[in-house]
């Protein structure tokens, strides 16, 4: 089954990066590295990346057949946040126990900014 393993960032986790000395932010990336490259040899890894700054963001609607974008840093629809979404690991795995367990396995997790969701097979709509 799949999991979306969502990794999620706010103002406080950039506080405490900055924080961290330059050997604990690699530390911090080798981790996130080491943990991509072994679910890929075990075979669990469908895709894994982290995702730029959320000012560069564009939201897009479609209204009356036409897609209207809105520019970064324009005026809204913008969801009022305080997190956003900084990267994540899609995974194949057995069951929930196993997505929970790899997600706790994400560095950002010491900060309670890992989400678990699984992925709906929408097989039932092919053809």
């Amino acid at each position: 089954m799949k999991y979306l393993v969502m990794i999620h960032s706010n103002a406080r986790f950039q506080e405490r990066w900055e924080g961290l000395s330059d050997a604990e932010r690699a530390d911090f990336g080798h981790a996130h590295l080491r943990l991509r490259d072994e679910l890929a040899a075990s075979g669990e890894l469908v895709a894994a990346e982290a995702l730029a700054d959320p000012g560069l963001a564009r939201r897009v609607t479609r209204t009356d057949g036409r897609t209207a974008p809105v520019a970064p840093g324009g005026d809204g629809p913008f969801a009022e946040t305080k997190e956003h979404l900084a990267g994540f690991l899609l995974v194949d795995v057995v069951g929930e126990e196993r997505a929970i367990e790899i997600a706790g396995r994400v560095p950002d997790a010491v900060w309670g900014l890992v989400e678990v969701r699984p992925v709906l097979d929408m097989s039932q709509w092919d053809g």
